[in-house]
């Protein structure tokens, strides 16, 4: 196998952008610098480069599909490089990542253009010295591939974004059953921790969903805004532009296929709909907030949900929209513009849920920070950043918020507490912990939304005061 002669370094590279695979990797090492989103490299990346709409689509691909299942690439990689990852130049390591991803995961790329293309990126971003490590490296990746699927789990096969499996001519990863945890971790690219947490709870179909869900990019939901449309009118507006939507069960939520930019969108600028998950509509509507009512939006930003509680009163009354950032409380107020919410008035609190606001109030939501869980689909990068401590120390800020709300609860009031986490120490163990110190409170309903049925991960508990 030809060798690398860089020296060890975790410097990124730099590099101009004029393709689609530039692109990607100047947003994967921008990433490992500066733990960025990868969004909103992106978004930064297209920006400044001017790439045309096909190019930005394949960049888009290439780096969420990186990050989101480094771990079976790394897992590939290791078959194929006889000297540890540490050993391997960081930014090459990412290099060989990308050429993987394009071997395993795109049909629409052959395998020899993948590998070609590849050795290209190294030669473009200055590091000559690596291309025939590199080609090497990907030619047995070609060799370890097949064009062969199968429907069952297995440690010689890929789990792809479709549900099928794709056949490699040797094991690559866990045996799935002598160790599921550990086949969950390196095939579909979770951290092992979370599935070894998982599989206490979940069947093994169940769990063979959600990594499943959580690897595949997930629709966008849109929820018509009546307080400037309705959704015939919304269904219309955009068939007629060509873009394929259709209606949900709830008659006011509706999924868009093939959309890159939300802001381009018929009606978006007009405010006739807001991006809005099918579970995260649920907690407004199970708030039920009634017209001229004082509402509270504990954790309001981006505003999503707050802009539905205003659509519901028909915009008669006062919500109050809190955040401990003045920026996010910005995008609450350009989303109430955009949608003509104008009962929605924004104040900053700090971060220990102190300073709060004076109630009473006739209706809280209480859409608590958490682990994400729920939503590890959404960004690519989600799924690394978690961690058992982190889960941990959100709790203390999770009681504090549900506690300090209840007590400004009006008699009568309604709370709903709110995540996008499926982990019940998070969820229903907060509630049922809380309650205890409030003998008045009753929980009148919960309900537990598994990722993928239909929609994100999530957990709501509507609480009265009697």
């Amino acid at each position: 196998m030809p060798k690398p002669t860089e020296p060890i370094s975790d410097e990124p590279l730099s590099l101009s952008i004029r393709s689609s695979r530039e692109a990607a990797l100047r947003v994967l090492e921008e990433h490992r610098a500066t733990g960025m989103w990868v969004s909103d490299l992106l978004d930064r990346v297209f920006r400044e480069s001017g790439l045309p709409a096909k190019e930005r689509g394949l960049a888009t691909e290439l780096a969420c599909g990186v990050v989101r299942r480094q771990a079976t690439l790394d897992a590939i990689l290791k078959t194929l490089i006889a000297r540890p990852a540490d050993q391997v130049e960081i930014s090459l390591w990412t290099i060989l990542r990308l050429g993987v991803y394009q071997i395993l995961f795109l049909d629409g790329i052959p395998p020899h253009a993948a590998v070609h293309e590849t050795v290209e990126l190294c030669k473009r971003a200055g590091r000559m010295r690596w291309s025939g490590f590199v080609n090497g490296v990907l030619r047995g990746a070609t060799r370890l591939t097949t064009t062969q699927y199968t429907t069952e789990p297995s440690d010689a096969a890929v789990p792809l974004s479709d549900g099928r499996h794709r056949k490699l001519t040797k094991p690559v990863f866990f045996d799935p059953k002598s160790d599921f945890p550990a086949y969950l971790a390196s095939a579909y690219s979770m951290p092992l921790w979370l599935t070894e947490r998982w599989v206490k709870r979940f069947t093994s179909e169940q769990l063979l969903r959600l990594c499943q869900w959580f690897n595949t990019s997930p629709p966008l939901t849109i929820r018509t805004n009546t307080l400037r449309s309705n959704p015939a009118d919304v269904l219309r507006i955009f068939r007629e532009a060509g873009i394929a939507i259709e209606p949900q069960s709830d008659s006011d939520t509706m999924v868009v296929e093939g959309v890159s930019r939300v802001d381009q969108l018929p009606g978006y600028a007009e405010g006739l709909f807001f991006v809005q998950d099918f579970s995260a509509g649920h907690a407004a509507a199970r708030l039920a907030p009634q017209p001229g009512q004082r509402v509270w939006d504990v954790c309001a930003a981006p505003g999503g949900k707050t802009c539905h509680l205003a659509a519901i009163m028909q915009n008669q009354g006062e919500i109050l929209a809190t955040d401990i950032r003045s920026d996010r409380l910005e995008i609450v107020n350009d989303n109430a513009r955009r949608l003509g919410a104008e009962i929605i008035r924004t104040q900053l609190v700090d971060e220990e849920g102190y300073r709060l606001p004076q109630g009473p109030f006739h209706a809280i939501l209480v859409d608590v920070p958490c682990s994400n869980t729920g939503v590890l689909g959404k960004r690519p990068e989600a799924r690394w950043r978690i961690t058992p401590d982190g889960i941990e120390s959100l709790k203390g800020i999770q009681e504090n918020l549900l506690g300090k709300s209840l007590e400004r609860l009006a008699p009568q009031g309604r709370l709903v507490y709110s995540t996008c986490s499926i982990e019940p120490n998070e969820n229903q163990e907060i509630v049922r912990k809380i309650l205890t110190y409030f003998p008045n409170v009753r929980l009148a309903e919960e309900q537990q939304f598994l990722p993928g049925e239909p929609g994100d991960g999530a957990y709501q508990a509507l609480l009265i005061k009697d």
